[in-house]
């Protein structure tokens, strides 16, 4: 027998719409909720756009699907999910017969598939589940045809699933948060001027945190719970419930750190730290404790690992548009990575999704990406801002000559500096300083 897929009402609507607007058409989207044991969630879903020059499906063919302007989408759908959402699965809607849709959805799911696990930093565990859904939506008879595929598998064939639509799939499920402190040093030992070197070394930095992250201690509301316990025994079904989490790590050890008089050979160093918020929803079918350990432990180190790809992605494209200006010199300026953001969804209970502001930002650029890529329509107000207050950044040491002008000048504003000099950067309280320091 087939998986179970439970789709939140609010996903029907839709989808119903969808096949109304999309005319002849065929359109794309992607299917977004979380997977248990014995069933999986379906709580969201969301048009691929098209491109302004071009539709994504090109002429409504279905065997020519843009598999790159999908992918893109999922990438950064995939970045505004918090803990406990990720992207289960596409579907299509069109007016063919869904044995015509049944290759390009493959084609379309591994692909989708594949660019997302390329930016994920941890590796499936053995209770992960590696099926994604696959829906097809003929437009003009409403009749749908669900299948899975096993992403593991390249040679994995389609399996007949269940997709059954319920009404408060996600009104009961309860939300794990914590406040995590981040410290990420790393040295700069070559290359000082190139910023593709930066961005290794940040993602290496990243990554040997990460595995910190994975081996640190996780408290619920101050206990350490059994792995098979069951998280809301005790607790009235639904109702709203929220947890308290903790994460206790182990500083590292002495030769895992850099001995100090080696830093004079190096072009400088870089540090990430201060703290981030995150978060988990857990789906309700009897968690277990260790689900929302796994599930805010991925967080912690996505939210981190998204923010400083957007900064060094702002950089290298200011760079190429700044080709011609010197990268000699050397700043002690800073450049602020974003902060989090939260939205609520509609009809999907205490669900929020999430984006990035920059300090340049207003919050109406935030509810113009929610809309572009996740479909949601958001006011101002509905936006929640306060679970990272911007911090005040630290002094750095006066400097004996004058600091250079920047060698860079990025499109956002706040970039005063530039990173292609060493680097020590700084996270307050979720809103990020990059700080640049010459040794």
């Amino acid at each position: 027998m087939g998986r179970s897929y439970m789709v939140e009402d609010a996903v029907e609507k839709y989808l119903s719409k969808l096949c109304i607007l999309g005319g002849a058409t065929p359109v794309t989207g992607l299917l977004i909720g979380q997977s248990s044991a014995q069933r999986d969630f379906v709580v969201m879903a969301t048009q691929t756009s098209q491109r302004d020059e071009t539709s994504t499906i090109a002429d409504g063919s279905l065997d020519k699907l843009d598999l790159e302007w999908v992918t893109e989408h999922a990438r950064q759908v995939s970045r505004m999910l918090p803990g406990g959402l990720s992207v289960l699965g596409v579907f299509i809607i069109s007016d063919t017969d869904a044995k015509d849709a049944l290759n390009p959805l493959r084609q379309l799911v591994f692909a989708v598939e594949k660019v997302i696990s390329r930016e994920c930093l941890w590796t499936y565990a053995d209770d992960d589940i590696t099926d994604r859904v696959t829906l097809h939506i003929n437009s003009k008879t409403r009749k749908t045809a669900c299948r899975t595929f096993d992403i593991k598998d390249p040679k994995s064939t389609a399996k007949p699933a269940d997709w059954k639509y319920q009404s408060g799939v996600c009104s009961s499920w309860p939300m794990v948060s914590c406040c995590v402190e981040v410290d990420i040093p790393l040295v700069l030992r070559e290359k000082r001027t190139s910023l593709e070197y930066m961005e290794k070394s940040l993602k290496e930095g990243v990554e040997t945190w990460a595995q910190q992250i994975e081996n640190g201690v996780f408290l619920i509301d101050g206990k350490r719970l059994p792995d098979d316990s069951e998280l809301t025994t005790g607790q009235r079904k639904n109702l709203k419930q929220t947890f308290r989490a903790q994460l206790l790590l182990t500083p590292p050890s002495q030769h895992e750190q850099q001995a100090p008089g080696l830093v004079q050979q190096y072009g400088g160093s870089v540090s990430v730290r201060g703290a981030v918020h995150t978060r988990a929803y857990l789906h309700s079918n009897k968690p277990k404790a260790s689900l929302p350990e796994k599930l805010l432990k991925r967080d912690m180190v996505s939210t981190v690992a998204v923010r400083v790809q957007m900064l060094m992605e702002e950089l290298l494209s200011a760079q190429e548009e700044n080709s011609g200006i010197s990268a000699d010199k050397q700043t002690a300026d800073h450049l602020c990575l974003p902060r989090r953001v939260f939205c609520p969804v509609k009809g999907a209970g205490p669900i929020h999704v999430c984006d990035y502001q920059f300090d340049d930002e207003e919050l109406s650029e935030v509810t113009d990406r929610l809309k572009e890529i996740l479909d949601i329509e958001a006011e101002q107000e509905d936006l929640d801002a306060t679970q990272e207050m911007v911090g005040q950044s630290a002094e750095t040491e006066e400097a004996a000559e004058p600091i250079a002008e920047p060698v860079l000048e990025p499109k956002r504003k706040n970039y005063t500096g530039t990173a292609v000099a060493t680097a020590v950067a700084l996270l307050a309280t979720a809103a990020s300083l990059l700080y640049l320091n010459d040794y």
